[in-house]
Formats: structure tokens, C-alpha cells, sequence
């Protein structure tokens, strides 16, 4: 993808900065020339570690707060030109059992931001959803997909001052912070056994330097109401494991036969297989070489510059081309070289 000079003087706030995508955001930000990138999170040590690894500079900023704290928001925005949503609460078993806090944090929070973002004028909102956020079965991929509709009807509250407003939904982003890949890892690094959920079980997955990248084109190019998706290879959790064993078991001191693959049942919220776009979102959708983007009903007639109609009428993980042993192993080697596990 071939970004624009759309970034450079630009103000920039990132929300939930310290997580996995919001700090490769905030690295990839920072090259091309903004006026300032405030990186705004709740994890005091995520904050600490962010700032002492990129350093003093003029054109970055870490602002403690929480998208629970509207006042705190307002503050954060004055000036900004552009935001990234990243802040959540993401793992579907955890999110089973304290929903009070997914709603207030997901929903909520978005709420907040949303709401404090129109208000100060700021020129574009970018959210980012998941793939658990279509036909929803957890509490996670319930309030992610309250918070598609909070943001793409946003609209009707924009005044005068016009914000584009728009979703960007991931699959599985491999060896980012609480991915399964980090699990698997300690679970080999101990001799096994590693652990999936179900055989048959598929998931999307991308790369960060992929999520990266779609953020940015996505922000470059949005005019408001859409959701994008990057067009993503999928995967058995199972063969993922069997390619990481095959990888890593030696550099342990451990043979790839002797660390058993144990079954444990599917978890709480948990679905067989992931969708990125329902039947009705395929009938509106355009796609370029790297991605897709679903228009909303009311303005899917006009097309999108540079777009396609969509050849397609879903997007599950269990329909597209799953990757294969030794392209599982290639993507696996380049996942931890990427974030040094």
C-alpha cells in the first residue's frame, strides 16, 4: 500500500497507544512527519516502557487517561486533527465473565470518544473493530458490533462541522500481545503439551505491519461511513500449532515429535470459525488488490474511487484458501522476527 503525505503537520491522537496496534501505529506514524502524535492509554508501565524506548521528542506525547473518563477525553483532543480507537477490552473468555466492565469500556468509552471528538471538530474518526464484531456469539463481539453501529450512525450528530467517520475490522493479528502464536510459544518453550480448543477450528489472521498499513490507507482515503477489511488467508489453529512446534521445539532442545497437541473444547463465547462480512455487507462491498471496503446502504450506488464491485457474497474463514504447512511455518518465522519472542 502507497501512503499519501496525508499524516505530515497532521495532530494525532491514538487511544489505547500502548497496546499492539496502537504502538506500531505510533511507530509508523512518527515517520511520516506529523505535528504530534499524543498517545493516550490507561497502562501507566505500557506508557513508561514506550517513552523510554522512543525517547524524548517534540512531536510525541503520553497522556495517562481512560475512555471511561469523558472530561479526560475532551482535554486529550483539544487540537487533534485525526483519531485511532484502538482502546479495549478484547479476550472473548474473559469479556464472558465481566461483561459490565466490556460494556462500559467498549461501548461506552467509544461513546465518550465519539461524542468528544464531534464536538471538537476533529477531521477524522477511525475505530477499530474485529471479526468477532459479525453475527456476534460473545459478549466481545457483541459490544464490538454496538460500537460499529455507534460510530457509522455517528453521522446524524456531526453538525456543521463535518467528521469522517469510519470502522477498520481485523482478523487475528499473530504474536501481538495476547495472541494465541504467544501462547503456543511458552507452551513449547515448556515441552508441551500445546494446547487448541478444536481440531476443525479456522481463524483470519494478518501481520502487524498488514494492520499497520490498513490504518493508514484507510484513514487516507475515507470518506466517511465505511468499514475496511483487509483481504487476510486463514488458517487451522490446529496446523498452526503443528507449523510452530515444527519451528521452535529444537531451539528449546526439544524434538517436534515429543510435545503433544492437546484438545481442550472450545471456550466460553468461542465460534468455529471467524466472518469478516455478512451476506447483506457483501452485496455493498468494493474491493482493491489488498482490501475490501463495505459501504452503507445509502451510499453503496455511488461506488469507491479505485474500487471494484466485490466478487463475493461472505467472507468466512472457513471459505477462503487456508495456508498451507510450510506457508504457515514462513509466516511464523516472520511474525517473531517482527516482535522478537
Amino acid at each position: 500500500m502507497i501512503l499519501s503525505k496525508a499524516f505530515a503537520h497532521k495532530r494525532i491522537l491514538i487511544v489505547g497507544g500502548t497496546g499492539s496496534i496502537g504502538s506500531g501505529l505510533t511507530r509508523a506514524l512518527l515517520r511520516l512527519k506529523p505535528a504530534v502524535v499524543r498517545v493516550l492509554s490507561n497502562d501507566e508501565n505500557g506508557l513508561y516502557e514506550m517513552q523510554r524506548e522512543l525517547g524524548e521528542r517534540p512531536d510525541l506525547r503520553f497522556l495517562m487517561g481512560d475512555v471511561r473518563d469523558k472530561g479526560r477525553l475532551d482535554f486529550a483532543l483539544r487540537d487533534i486533527d485525526i483519531v485511532f480507537h484502538a482502546a479495549a477490552l478484547k479476550h472473548v473468555p474473559i469479556s464472558e465473565y465481566n461483561p459490565f466492565d466490556v460494556v462500559q469500556t467498549n461501548v461506552v468509552g467509544t461513546q465518550n470518544l465519539l461524542e468528544a471528538a464531534i464536538l471538537r471538530g476533529v477531521e477524522k474518526f477511525i475505530f477499530i473493530s474485529t471479526d468477532k464484531a459479525v453475527n456476534p456469539a460473545s459478549t466481545l463481539g457483541a459490544s464490538k458490533l454496538l460500537c460499529e453501529k455507534l460510530v457509522l450512525d455517528a453521522a446524524s450528530y456531526r453538525g456543521p462541522k463535518l467528521t469522517v467517520i469510519s470502522c477498520v475490522r481485523f482478523g487475528n493479528v499473530l504474536a501481538t500481545r495476547g495472541s494465541v502464536m504467544n501462547l503456543f510459544l511458552s507452551q513449547i518453550a515448556k515441552g508441551g503439551p500445546v494446547t487448541v480448543t478444536d481440531k476443525a477450528m479456522t481463524r483470519f489472521v494478518m501481520l502487524q505491519e498488514e494492520a499497520t498499513a490498513l490504518l493508514l490507507k484507510s484513514a487516507e482515503i475515507s470518506r466517511g461511513g465505511e468499514i475496511f477489511v483487509l483481504k487476510m488467508d486463514g488458517l487451522r489453529i490446529i496446523d498452526l500449532a503443528q507449523a510452530m512446534t515444527e519451528e521452535f521445539a529444537p531451539t528449546h532442545g526439544f524434538k517436534p515429535e515429543s510435545i503433544k497437541i492437546q484438545e481442550i473444547g472450545v471456550r466460553p463465547g468461542e465460534k468455529m470459525y471467524e466472518e469478516l462480512m455478512t451476506e447483506d455487507e457483501a452485496s455493498r462491498s468494493f474491493e482493491s488488490e489488498d482490501f475490501y471496503v463495505i459501504l452503507p446502504s445509502y451510499d453503496a450506488t455511488k461506488g469507491y474511487k479505485g474500487f471494484k464491485p466485490a466478487k463475493l457474497t461472505r467472507y468466512t474463514s472457513k471459505d477462503v484458501k487456508l495456508l498451507s504447512p510450510e506457508a504457515l511455518r514462513e509466516l511464523c518465522r516472520k511474525a517473531i522476527a517482527r516482535h522478537d519472542l
